[in-house]
């Protein structure tokens, strides 16, 4: 059995809470066949008085309706009620630090033709950061991010997602620990579902909205950066430039922030505790924890 669940797992499905050793779905559904679904990674934390937050919750599930929109899946769920919903599954599942999957996937469908329903399920599971939490080795992808002409980039949809199991199975096989793509263009994009944001004196950069799913993560980057008093620019940049900063790092939902230690044999040269990155990793924990940190990007 996968270690996601056991036979005491609960999720929700389609408006009631049931054993997922129970749940079923469609065999003939759109989304099995075709990648045709949407859906979110958001955590739950035990904050620093015991309770249990969902971070960003409002956020993550208005983004999970406005993707079905993007993709023409019909949606009829309100985001008030998928929270309580959520809270009252990680209450049922003994679950506080938490990992949630919502999906949203099609009924049965073997044409293209617009479908009259959608259908949704709500898993939660125990998972530390996706990448771990030492620094990590990234390989420049042989793999690119699809042309946005060709999908709905903005949305979170299942079959976009190959693309990014492709890239980090290939950077694995090569002894990385994750990988690194690039736009259609030749400029970095993203890793496989984490946005990144390189350090160089005591500035910070990241690529632009556009070819990139623009992460719940990043903005929250981009507000703690704001706090700090600390530059952020958008721009396009290759692997060449990215390999001359002083530290990198990956955010995302499931990654949280984590350093990069090197991109392909380039190391990166600044000592990670030492680097406003660091800070930044610090201070995130702290906001999704709800714990005091000091505003400031200077050492304490």
């Amino acid at each position: 059995m996968a270690s996601y669940y056991n036979e005491n797992t609960v999720l929700w499905l389609n408006g009631a809470f049931v054993k997922a050793t129970e749940a079923k779905m469609d065999f003939y559904s759109q989304s099995l066949h075709y990648g045709y679904s949407v859906f979110e990674g958001i955590r739950s934390y035990k904050t620093e008085n015991s309770e249990t937050k969902i971070f960003k919750a409002i956020e993550h599930f208005d983004r999970l309706k406005n993707s079905a929109a993007a993709l023409n899946m019909p949606y009829i769920w309100n985001t008030e009620e998928l929270i309580t919903i959520t809270y009252e599954l990680l209450k049922r599942n003994n679950q506080k630090d938490a990992y949630i999957r919502p999906v949203v996937y099609a009924p049965a469908n073997m044409s293209f033709v617009k479908n009259k329903e959608s259908f949704i399920v709500i898993e939660t599971w125990e998972m530390q950061p996706f990448l771990g939490e030492k620094l990590i080795k990234v390989m420049t992808s042989s793999f690119q991010r699809p042309n946005p002409k060709g999908f709905r980039i903005e949305a979170k949809a299942g079959g976009h997602y190959v693309n990014s199991i492709l890239a980090s199975q290939e950077a694995k096989a090569a002894g990385y620990d994750e990988a690194l793509l690039t736009d259609m263009n030749g400029y970095v994009a993203e890793g496989p579902g984490a946005n990144v944001f390189y350090e160089k004196e005591g500035k910070l950069y990241t690529p632009p909205p556009g070819n990139i799913l623009s992460g719940i993560t990043r903005a929250t980057i981009f507000e703690i950066c704001e706090e700090f008093g600390v530059s952020i620019e958008e721009k396009l940049f290759t692997t060449d430039e990215l390999k001359q900063a002083d530290a990198v790092f990956y955010c995302g939902t499931a990654a949280e922030v984590i350093g990069w230690n090197s991109l392909d044999e380039t190391v990166f040269p600044a000592t990670w505790e030492n680097t406003i990155s660091k800070k930044i990793q610090e201070a995130y924990k702290c906001k999704v924890t709800e714990k005091e940190y000091h505003k400031t990007a200077e050492p304490v």
